[in-house]
């Protein structure tokens, strides 16, 4: 089985949306995305303002957009039964791939989303990682500088969010202790931790209130939060909700898809963080990132290919 992987905020880059520029399908998703941010997003993030894409709302926008976009331009090609899942605001990508809304709905949701999580979490917050340390240690270590684990993923790699203070505190000491990478993010806001508890019940009503189906049952939708298969909307749409607010189980996501059967991953990106990841925890699939193709014809050609 095929896993479409959908990736989270953060992996910018000005050559982010080359492979899906000029494709059939993908013309209504950049212009939904024109009109949320004000300007077209290919043309955002090949203006050089680094430091404008990292702002919460537009990193989301834009992160949600180049996975739907890359999606449009390969869905005639693909298998009749895939599996998809969403890392952090890529579960709102996942959700449209598996057919329970729209790419546009997905985008205005993406949008509700990220401007509930800036009402509720200021602008001090920070998401870090550590890799390289026991679950326990970084529990101990991020407690005792008061923030929290936010998305656990695959080979004792965390990422933590909080205060930005606390969590370069957190890396710093994470460093000194063995730790054999640890930083700060391209993510400016404590992305599922309870600092965005208050962000919850906006962002809930925001999805009760679109219109949805349940996932078609050819596209097993799995949960990014702790690997769950999702047969339902109606009662996983409070549980998407709260992922703001809540840690991530990723590893368990990728867990549950290699029980399923998955021998290819593809990562829709931005990036190739996630494949990066299922090679380490599904060493029996192949595992690729859209990005490391040079055209669609190939990625397609890769997708039909045994």
């Amino acid at each position: 089985m095929l896993a479409l992987l959908c990736g989270g905020q953060g992996l910018l880059s000005e050559t982010m949306f080359d492979l899906a520029d000029g494709q059939p399908g993908t013309e209504t998703i950049f212009a939904r995305a024109a009109d949320l941010l004000g300007q077209d997003p290919r043309d955002l993030v090949r203006g050089g303002n680094h430091a404008g894409l990292l702002t919460n709302r537009t990193n989301q926008i834009l992160a949600v957009c180049a996975t739907l976009a890359t999606h449009a331009c390969i869905v005639s090609a693909l298998p009749d039964h895939l599996a998809v899942a969403g890392y952090s605001v890529g579960e709102m990508a996942a959700w449209a791939i598996a057919g329970v809304w729209t790419s546009q709905d997905a985008l205005r949701l993406t949008d509700c989303r990220a401007r509930a999580m800036d009402a509720a979490g200021g602008s001090e917050g920070q998401l870090g990682y550590i890799r390289g340390l026991a679950r326990a240690a970084v529990e101990n270590l991020v407690r005792r500088n008061g923030c929290a684990i936010a998305i656990i993923n695959p080979g004792k790699l965390f990422v933590i969010g909080g205060d930005r203070t606390a969590v370069a505190q957190a890396c710093e000491e994470a460093a000194a202790s063995g730790a054999t990478r640890a930083g700060l993010l391209d993510v400016r806001i404590a992305s599922h931790t309870s600092t965005l508890s208050n962000a919850v019940e906006p962002f809930r009503q925001a999805l009760v209130a679109t219109t949805w189906h349940d996932p078609d049952p050819r596209r097993k939708l799995v949960s990014g939060g702790d690997g769950g298969w999702i047969h339902q909307t109606s009662p996983a749409i409070g549980e998407l909700a709260a992922h703001i607010a809540q840690p991530l189980d990723w590893a368990a996501t990728l867990q549950s898809l290699g029980e399923l059967g998955t021998t290819r991953v593809l990562d829709l990106g931005p990036g190739h963080a996630l494949a990066d990841m299922a090679r380490e925890a599904l060493p029996q699939a192949r595992c690729h990132a859209a990005s490391a193709f040079r055209s669609i014809d190939g990625l397609r050609e890769w997708i039909g290919s045994s």
